[in-house]
């Protein structure tokens, strides 16, 4: 997703300086004497898969109690490289962005926890070289969110699974065509304004694709897509969405659009807001993304998608009598028990199992026609935030092209021309 210019460079920066920390000095006590390790976490009130991690570890390990402490979503890194550097961070603390976590391990802010984690590849992200820094408890992947009631009244037909991207560009035409005769307002589709939806995609789905290569020509059918759509008048253009400050739950909890490409995060806060009353009651459904081509559509076929895991990694500073508990947290958190319960709140958990989609499809009001349950566990993510030194600073290069391509204040040909540019000069000659 879209993450600021200046908060990157301050926390890229800022680690650089944290001193590395070994093991604290506390000696290990008495085995069987309670334990309590603290877990970094945010926006408690509203995001409660921190506390069904700490329960849920805390009901199979009656003796190691874990406190949360909360941060500030908004400047979760910046606060805990403050912590960090403090001596103050939590013993466990969350590994929010994949973009930093090269400057997390690099600053040697994270304990060696090889051996915890599968080897999947979510896991993979956070390896350097082959041993293992952190542990992934969620893999939130994109995917195509439709209203079938919006989709009956343009009398277009629901996705099957088999779309590539013209599929996909000729459906968003259709629908909006087909809803402004049948009286509605509601476009076909909605693209929010993060670079994530554009070159996520692109990154994931282009054969050869390389981000830390420099060479960005990958994109250019991707935003040619992107414009030809807000030209049409089939999704809202990037000045729209951005004056007006349009948001993602809006445009489809309020049947604004009729399809959305979106995290699958957004499963729970749709729920809650049907709740709630911020979203209308209506059918809907999730299918995979749009493909490349035909070869990864349709039931015998994996589609491919992207998202960044979100990870647990251990503080260096822990001390020796709690550096146990801490791990065994963090073996808990990547396992199956741990994925059924974050399942049951509507949370995307990192492992994937039969268990774990009946759990997640057992709330109420999620769709549980075949497509969404495929769309939910069959997929190739692939991680928008490959692990590098360089990949922070490309992707703000690469966000001012977004920027400059979708306001049409550069062309896509000159403004990808420019972007490799400063990424050489910038970036990988540095």
């Amino acid at each position: 997703m879209k993450r600021g210019f200046p908060a990157v460079v301050s926390v890229a920066t800022a680690l650089t300086l944290v001193l590395a920390g070994c093991g604290g000095g506390d000696e290990p006590t008495d085995p069987n004497a309670p334990v309590t390790i603290t877990l970094a976490g945010w926006s408690l009130a509203t995001t409660p898969e921190f506390k069904t991690l700490a329960d849920g570890f805390h009901a199979a390990n009656p003796k190691v109690t874990v406190e949360l402490k909360e941060y500030d979503p908004a400047n979760y890194d910046l606060q805990m490289t403050a912590d960090l550097a403090a001596g103050k961070a939590p013993e466990v603390y969350v590994l929010k962005n994949l973009k930093n976590f090269y400057t997390y391990q690099s600053g040697g802010q994270l304990v060696d926890v090889s051996g915890i984690a599968a080897d999947t590849a979510a896991a993979k992200s956070y390896q350097v070289d082959g041993k293992a820094y952190g542990v992934p408890y969620r893999q939130d992947s994109w995917v195509l969110y439709y209203n079938k009631d919006l989709f009956a009244k343009a009398k277009v037909g629901v996705p099957d699974g088999s779309w590539t991207w013209d599929d996909y560009v000729t459906t968003a035409k259709g629908l909006t065509t087909g809803l402004k005769s049948a009286g509605s307002k509601a476009v076909g589709a909605y693209q929010h304004t993060w670079q994530s939806t554009v070159q996520g995609l692109a990154l994931a789905q282009t054969p050869n694709a390389d981000l830390v290569s420099g060479d960005f020509s990958y994109l250019k059918p991707y935003y040619q897509r992107a414009l030809d759509l807000q030209a049409a008048g089939a999704q809202p253009t990037f000045g729209t969405a951005t004056t007006n400050k349009l948001t993602y739950q809006a445009q489809f909890g309020k049947q604004q659009a009729a399809m959305m490409i979106m995290g699958t995060w957004y499963v729970a806060t749709l729920l809650n807001q049907a709740k709630s009353g911020d979203a209308d009651t209506f059918g809907w459904g999730i299918a995979p993304v749009p493909q490349f081509d035909k070869s990864t559509t349709g039931s015998s076929a994996t589609p491919v998608t992207f998202g960044d895991p979100t990870g647990l990694g251990i503080n260096p500073k822990t001390p020796k009598a709690k550096l146990a508990a801490a791990k065994a947290f963090l073996t808990y958190a990547a396992g199956e028990d741990a994925a059924k319960a974050l399942a049951g709140i509507g949370i995307t958990p990192a492992v994937q199992s039969a268990a774990v989609t009946q759990a997640y499809f057992g709330l109420a009001g999620v769709p549980g026609d075949d497509l969404s349950k495929f769309a939910f566990s069959t997929h190739t993510t692939k991680p928008e935030n490959p692990v590098s030194k360089y990949t922070a600073a490309l992707q703000n290069v690469l966000n001012d092209l977004h920027s400059a391509v979708m306001s049409g204040s550069k062309g896509v040909d000159d403004a990808v021309t420019a972007a490799q540019a400063r990424a050489k000069s910038e970036v990988l000659n540095q």
